[in-house]
């Protein structure tokens, strides 16, 4: 199943309209949707390396762009929209938590929260309910949606062959770490 799954994100990363999937995978992540965009971009970055930084520029940019619409659920929709999302997660405590260090650390808290494998779509509700500010907001958040993915593209840009060949021979182990790495930035909000 695992293999039939890379298989096919090969064949999508491969088609003339990957960046648009990609885009919306990255838009929808930082908002709501609970899929990381890294599933799109790896495979693209493989596929294509020349285009390695365009399609990490666009990801970075439609994830800055979902993280706006999550800040204004935050802000302006927060009891009918915002409330639910999470709510899904099961992030109340976290919420909270997230709230009051927005109130003490800021946009560093922002930044340094936005690299980290943490649903950034939480980090842009909080903020917009704090009401951070939205400018400071928007360039914390070119700081640490850019930085999560040129470190990614840093990584296949140097060690793309070596990338693929462990993802083809090691697939089982790669998708247990992903999945590690995605549940542990989901349980982190119950003991942030």
């Amino acid at each position: 199943m695992l293999r039939s799954l890379y298989t096919r994100l090969q064949r999508l990363s491969a088609r003339d309209d990957a960046v648009w999937w990609m885009s919306a995978i990255s838009f929808a992540e930082s908002s709501f949707f609970p899929l990381p965009p890294d599933v799109m971009l790896v495979p693209m970055c493989l596929e294509k390396p020349k285009r390695l930084w365009f399609y990490t520029n666009i990801c970075a940019f439609a994830s800055l762009l979902g993280g706006m619409l999550g800040y204004a659920l935050g802000f302006y929709l927060f009891e009918s929209v915002g409330r639910m999302i999470i709510d899904f997660y099961n992030a109340q405590e976290s919420f909270q938590h997230f709230q009051e260090m927005f109130s003490e650390f800021g946009p560093w808290f922002l930044i340094l929260k936005g690299v980290t494998p943490i649903p950034y779509k939480l980090l842009t509700i909080t903020a917009g309910f704090a009401h951070l500010d939205l400018t400071v907001f928007i360039l914390c958040s070119i700081v640490a949606r850019f930085s999560r993915f040129y470190m990614i593209a840093i990584l296949l840009h140097f060690y793309g062959p070596q990338v693929q060949h462990i993802i083809e021979k090691r697939l089982m182990l790669v998708a247990t770490v992903l999945l590690v790495v995605v549940v542990g930035g989901l349980l982190s909000f119950k003991f942030v």
